[in-house]
């Protein structure tokens, strides 16, 4: 991977928080708003669409030769030696039913791989923000502490985190059921919340699929840059190439004993 100057890092840092407040300023403007599902059966909300159209427009303004790939819009520039891939609002159903698990995703990539990733989370008032080379943020109000993964010696008492079992294929299936025999306890529903909390030390494992690019490519920065691995199912790294499925993990040892375990029941 390239290497990146201390200006041009603090010049990312500087511009991701501009967007956050730019997304928390729409979402704190309304108090009502209309809702539909879309084809893919996922819901989406006047605001989804109203703060991703208001990134992008920043971004683009900003920097001209980016590309911007977004959930409700799709891309601008695809192609682009950087690319802003964006979630508005990660966790649209919770958002609706006032669980206040929901963020904003944003993610800088360079050459097809996550330079900065942020997950802001407004309800509570906390931001992640991960940036190539640099210990990750986990900023709460004013204050602001370096994140560390936590270890974890065993499959058998981890901590994993799933978003959703529904999003999970049938040939998938046989995968999650895997970890529901074989893991310590499960979590559901944390949406990009569960990936903040494995960067604090707080879960051991999130294992999802059914995923898009906008739900996972802001995590790489959080999670290496705490400490943590994460990658697709096969163990390849995040990148603009990544499918649908991912694993993540606080501790090498528990990733590697988890891939092995994806491969096992996969066959």
């Amino acid at each position: 991977m390239s290497h990146y100057s201390e200006s041009q890092l603090n010049e990312w840092e500087a511009f991701a928080q501009q967007l956050v407040l730019a997304s928390r300023e729409l979402l704190h403007s309304r108090q009502s708003w209309s809702a539909e599902f879309k084809p893919d059966r996922t819901l989406v909300t006047e605001l989804d669409r109203e703060i991703e159209q208001q990134l992008s427009a920043l971004i683009l303004q900003r920097y001209p030769k980016h590309g911007v790939l977004g959930e409700e819009f799709g891309s601008q520039q695809l192609e682009a030696e950087w690319l802003w891939v964006l979630d508005p609002i990660d966790g649209t159903a919770s958002f609706m039913a006032g669980m206040p698990v929901y963020g904003s995703l944003i993610a800088l990539l360079h050459e097809g791989v996550p330079v900065l990733g942020v997950i802001d989370q407004p309800a509570t008032n906390e931001t992640w923000l991960g940036l190539h080379s640099r210990p990750t943020c986990h900023l709460r109000g004013s204050s602001s502490q370096i994140c560390h993964t936590r270890r974890c010696d065993d499959l058998a008492t981890a901590f994993v985190s799933v978003s959703s079992p529904d999003f999970f294929a049938a040939d998938e299936l046989p995968v999650w059921q895997g970890f529901q025999q074989r893991s310590g306890w499960r979590v559901y529903g944390g949406a990009c919340r569960s990936y903040g909390l494995l960067a604090s030390g707080r879960i051991d494992l999130s294992l999802d699929a059914g995923l898009k690019l906008y739900d996972f490519a802001a995590m790489r920065p959080i999670i290496e840059g705490a400490g943590g691995v994460i990658t697709d199912w096969e163990g390849r790294p995040i990148t603009l190439d990544s499918g649908s499925r991912v694993l993540a993990a606080g501790d090498a040892a528990r990733h590697q004993e988890a891939l092995a375990l994806i491969q096992q029941l996969s066959t």
